[in-house]
């Protein structure tokens, strides 16, 4: 506790707690507000005891001794708390990195060879809100007639020009469900526009060849389509339904990167994707944004396995992806990097290395849930992440 709060009381000195300030007056208008620096202590001791929510956290500034040693028995209450975290959700953030320069400065990040994996985590929304575009259809033309029925009777008994009372609160509601549902119904029709912008530069590509085109036509635009069961999902829209070992869950692939031995996260987001394959590069801009810089080498299990991913690798940092086993039946010759990766995969020292991504980057994910954090408690990617 002690540790923390010295640790928050270093950043502030520093100004590197200056972004929490820029919101507030100091005019003298308006009521106090509780003071920037507590309310970060508050938040960062209870997430990191799994702490998350906010009426729990207002619960112990009440009755738990570390929490009211922080707040100096301050008691800001819970709406006081989620207000100043939905509101400073990028300052909060941004203080990941600021903790990460003194772990530098302390010798406990040296980015010499770190892990990466990623975890499913359960938004705060629910599975069973996903609706396909049939659903979504069906339900929007629902209310829509249940609102034009309601128009014909109130012309029946107000007449055609008094407006009567205001609509029912049913009806109000059944308004904003309309808008709701037909928002996700864009939400899809975005996702289908995009799958076919790719595919017109596909037709494009091809035409250009020859005047008619060579090789194999490639299917038309107006043809590509989202899979039919394709879902929106009314709680949390940016959310995506994932598969993981004991079933489905809607919410966001969690990605980290900790540096072996002090398992220390020298990089952390969330995405939308529903695999790992394309968060490797991504991960090592996050890496350079957050840590400083890239590592000396870089652990990957095979779920971060392709060609343009092993291209990563140079002479400035070693990379070591387990590539998946090649079936039986192909006849195509494995690519160079299949190769070269194998290859390196199988020298002693690498080995060794590779052999430690497990007791590095999986404990991260335990500790996280042996602590109670095992959902989002805001919606949205931006705010989740």
């Amino acid at each position: 506790t002690r540790f923390l709060s010295d640790v928050v009381d270093q950043l502030a000195l520093s100004g590197r707690l200056s972004c929490f300030y820029a919101q507030y007056r100091e005019d003298g208008w308006g009521a106090a507000a509780f003071h920037p620096g507590m309310m970060v202590k508050v938040l960062l001791y209870g997430y990191s005891n799994g702490v998350v929510s906010s009426r729990k956290l207002a619960q112990a500034l009440e009755q738990d001794v570390g929490f009211r040693y922080l707040a100096a028995n301050q008691t800001p209450n819970f709406r006081t708390l989620s207000t100043f975290r939905t509101a400073h959700s990028e300052a909060l953030l941004a203080l990941f990195t600021e903790s990460l320069e003194l772990c530098r400065e302390a010798g406990l990040v040296k980015l010499g060879r770190v892990s990466l994996d990623g975890t499913r985590v359960q938004g705060n929304c629910a599975l069973e809100q996903n609706r396909t575009r049939a659903k979504l259809e069906k339900l929007v033309a629902e209310l829509l007639a249940s609102a034009e029925a309601t128009d014909r009777a109130e012309d029946a008994q107000y007449g055609m020009e008094l407006r009567g009372d205001e609509l029912p609160e049913k009806l109000r509601s059944g308004e904003k469900r309309v808008e709701e549902l037909q928002a996700a119904l864009a939400r899809l029709n975005e996702r289908r526009d995009a799958m076919r912008a790719e595919q017109q530069e596909v037709v494009d590509a091809w035409k250009k060849r020859s005047g008619r085109g060579r090789g194999r036509r490639p299917t038309d635009v107006e043809k590509v389509d989202l899979p039919e069961k394709t879902t929106a999902n009314m709680t949390d829209p940016e959310s995506q339904a994932l598969s993981t070992r004991r079933g489905w869950v809607q919410g966001y692939n969690a990605q980290a990167m900790a540096e072996s031995g002090t398992q220390v996260i020298v990089a952390q987001q969330i995405t939308q994707e529903t695999n790992d394959v394309h968060q490797l590069i991504p991960m090592l801009a996050r890496c350079e944004e957050q840590a400083g810089a890239r590592p000396e080498m870089l652990v990957a299990d095979a779920g971060y396995w392709s060609n343009e991913n092993a291209d990563e690798g140079d002479g400035e940092m070693t990379l070591l992806i387990a590539v998946p086993a090649r079936p039986k039946t192909a006849t195509s010759p494995p690519s160079d990097q299949y190769q070269e990766m194998q290859a390196q995969l199988g020298k002693e020292e690498n080995r060794e290395a590779y052999a430690e991504r497990k007791s590095t980057i999986e404990p991260v994910f335990g500790q996280m849930r042996t602590r109670g954090l095992r959902t989002f408690m805001l919606r949205g990617k931006r705010k989740a992440g």
